[in-house]
């Protein structure tokens, strides 16, 4: 429920209570809900009592009380209480769904960045064999730690002796010769573009993102653009939200906010519930398919929706706003989609920075 939704439902009940000769006062144009302010209670609070009090000729806790009987049980509330003179402070009720998200979120937490990891490819015993070229070689290790990450055993050749410069990509190679089973094609980067330039040019980081991240029939993008420090660029997009994730759980910590997801305050956040819930289906799927790409697109997702959710809904209390069961949830999930980003970086061989 949302305060809008709560604001009608408040209004609703006015109106009702107006109907019934319960309350003779008239009934305003809206109502006002806002955040529970300090000496509060539950998730939110309102006034509208007070506001009636005097043309109803009645004490304030009497018209709260009138509109208390009306509202308890509607959709989406827990419990209605009155506090102070006349203030009506609701607790809204688990939404559809929340127990759900709740335990995932709660998952994530428990299982860090192994979260998603599992034994989708248990038993299985892969030989990944690669040309001697720089994007093979990375997205071949890349694979071997998918794989592995999903429970397979896994061994890496090259054609040919591995060039020194992979070992600082992050690549190993455990032998070398022409065995029977190919890595999946990869288009190669273009002539020059070798391990040691591309790691002078643009880091570890940004050389193995620009390797990764376009499906293997791509053409890989080694520009530039891959150091901007800006949300036109994915790579920057997806460690600045890890960064503004895990500054959120210490700023948390110095306030005295710890991060618990409760069903009664459930955030409405589909697209970043979704892409927490898919995440282990996407990492089994990378490794199947030989496609770390498909690990980078779904980071990429996951960082536009943490930061699209707490642009609008802070998880952090401002001023004098006392915290809430809604500011827990809130910075359970950020921290839950900090985890999950970390989690994904590391299987890319990409670091996840605490500041950026």
């Amino acid at each position: 429920m949302t305060p809008a939704d709560l604001s009608r439902t408040v209004l609703h009940a006015v109106r009702r209570a107006v109907d019934e000769d319960a309350l003779r006062a008239p009934v305003p144009a809206r109502v006002r809900v806002e955040r529970t302010r300090p000496g509060g209670s539950g998730d939110y609070a309102c006034a509208v009592a007070l506001q009636l009090a005097g043309p109803a000729g009645l004490p304030a806790r009497g018209v709260a009380e009138i509109l208390r009987e009306r509202v308890a049980g509607a959709p989406g509330i827990g419990r209605v209480e009155i506090t102070g003179p006349g203030f009506l402070n609701f607790t809204l009720a688990p939404s559809a769904g929340g127990a759900a998200r709740s335990a995932r979120v709660h998952e994530v937490l428990e299982r860090g960045v192994r979260y998603g990891r599992g034994d989708a490819c248990a038993g299985q015993v892969h030989q990944l064999h690669h040309r001697r070229e720089v994007r093979a070689a990375v997205v071949a290790a890349t694979v071997a730690k998918l794989l592995r990450a999903q429970g397979a055993l896994v061994r890496t050749t090259c054609e040919g002796a591995p060039d020194p410069d992979w070992a600082r990509l992050g690549v190993t190679v455990d032998g070398h010769g022409h065995p029977p089973t190919p890595l999946r094609e990869t288009r190669p980067v273009p002539a020059g573009a070798g391990a040691g330039e591309l790691l002078e040019r643009l880091g570890v980081d940004a050389a193995r993102w620009g390797l990764l991240r376009p499906a293997g029939h791509d053409h890989a993008a080694l520009g530039r653009e891959l150091l901007v420090q800006g949300e036109d660029n994915p790579l920057f997009l997806v460690r600045y939200a890890h960064s503004r994730a895990r500054a959120l759980v210490r700023e948390g910590a110095r306030l005295g906010v710890t991060g618990v997801y409760e069903q009664s305050a459930d955030v409405p956040a589909p697209t970043l519930h979704a892409a927490l819930d898919d995440y282990p289906s996407v990492l089994a799927a990378a490794a199947r398919h030989q496609a770390p790409d498909r690990l980078a697109r779904h980071l990429e997702t996951l960082a536009d929706a943490f930061l699209d959710l707490q642009g609008a809904t802070p998880p952090l209390p401002a001023g004098d706003e006392k915290p809430s069961a809604a500011h827990r949830s809130r910075l359970a999930l950020a921290e839950a989609a900090g985890t999950v980003l970390a989690g994904g970086l590391s299987l890319l061989g990409i670091s996840a920075p605490e500041h950026l």
